[in-house]
């Protein structure tokens, strides 16, 4: 991924040097709190540009989508910094996104080493940043396609790249899809049958019809990756509901490991239909319409979750006076009560 700011030639003729320093300060500070969440790896800092790594030193097995995401939270941090109460200039910035072989190097004089990823996927990178609009995220199209599904993107057509002897495909990342795994865009695009796991359905089945008969059933499935733990699931998922059954469904996140509560927000976030571009006081307004269709009391249950989802508090509510641990409680017994009641 190469991150450059935008404009930072004529920022520097209106700012004070020092000013400058402090903004260009700002922003890498800004840029550098995203990428590691997304454990993304800052390789270079040119100037105003960024030039980072996802797959190593650390490999994982979305480091596209990481990218893509690291990209798109830049320019959403970017822009909530710009729009707070500070003085000092918006900033807005270029990224664009490339995937492909290296080779990963210790390069230099015996003054200054650094360890670089040698080959064309850098210079490609840079090179279709250049063509991104500012606070826009451009890819090709090797990096389209471990991402597709997962991100709408808007083709840009065969671009020619300097120093590139091959007009390549590229695309503008629009927003992130509803799409929560690479499974799920299979599920979409058809799978083939469900073949030699008999048993382990069987055994699923089993637990279905004790849980009919009234008895709880809690069932652990756990593997190695690929081995087809989702497409177990979602098998018995889909003879489930042709019997009439309701299903929930939480998904942990590897970018989100320091809230416990996160699968619960987002699956109210997606419950209430949260908008990316929502203002705060509009999702509290779709957070009190949702509530008024249930029976359970609500005198405290919109300040409740509205604070769970980091929402203002209602305006005719009374403040929140109990203890953090009480409020814990509180919220807890809340969502049970929310979950499992049918509206009206």
């Amino acid at each position: 991924m190469f991150c450059d700011l935008v404009g930072s030639t004529a920022l520097s003729e209106q700012l004070d040097p020092e000013d400058f320093c402090e903004v260009v300060r700002a922003y890498q500070a800004t840029c550098t709190g995203v990428i590691r969440r997304y454990d993304g790896h800052i390789a270079q800092h040119l100037g105003d540009g960024l030039l980072v790594y996802f797959g190593y030193p650390a490999a994982h097995e979305d480091d596209a989508p990481r990218a893509v995401r690291a990209g798109l939270d830049v320019v959403a941090a970017l822009q909530v910094r710009s729009g707070g109460t500070t003085h000092a200039p918006p900033l807005h910035v270029r990224i664009g996104i490339h995937t492909g072989l290296v080779v990963i190097g210790e390069i230099g004089s015996s003054e200054k080493r650094e360890v670089l990823a040698l080959g064309e996927t850098p210079n490609v990178a840079a090179r279709v940043q250049g063509l991104a609009e500012p606070d826009s995220v451009v890819v090709s199209a090797a990096t389209q396609r471990l991402v597709a599904g997962l991100f709408e993107c808007q083709d840009l057509g065969l671009q020619t790249l300097r120093g590139i002897s091959t007009p390549l495909a590229v695309y503008r990342v629009v927003r992130e899809s509803e799409t929560q795994s690479r499974f799920e865009v299979a599920v979409r695009t058809g799978l083939t049958p469900l073949i030699g796991r008999a048993h382990e359905m069987g055994l699923l089945r089993e637990r279905w019809e004790k849980t009919r008969q009234g008895e709880g059933q809690v069932v652990l499935l756990s593997g190695e990756p690929g081995i087809g733990k989702s497409r177990l699931v979602q098998e018995l998922t889909e003879q489930l509901v042709h019997e009439g059954a309701t299903r929930i469904e939480f998904h942990c996140s590897p970018y989100h490991q320091n809230s416990a509560f996160y699968p619960i927000i987002d699956h109210l976030q997606r419950l209430l239909q949260f908008a990316r571009d929502d203002a705060p006081a509009a999702k509290l307004e779709k957070l009190q319409r949702t509530l008024s269709h249930y029976r359970f009391p609500q005198a405290d249950t919109v300040p409740l979750l509205a604070a769970l989802l980091s929402l203002p508090h209602p305006a005719d509510s009374p403040p929140i006076t109990i203890s953090p641990q009480k409020q814990k409680e509180k919220t807890q017994a809340t969502l049970a009560a929310w979950l499992v009641e049918e509206p009206e």
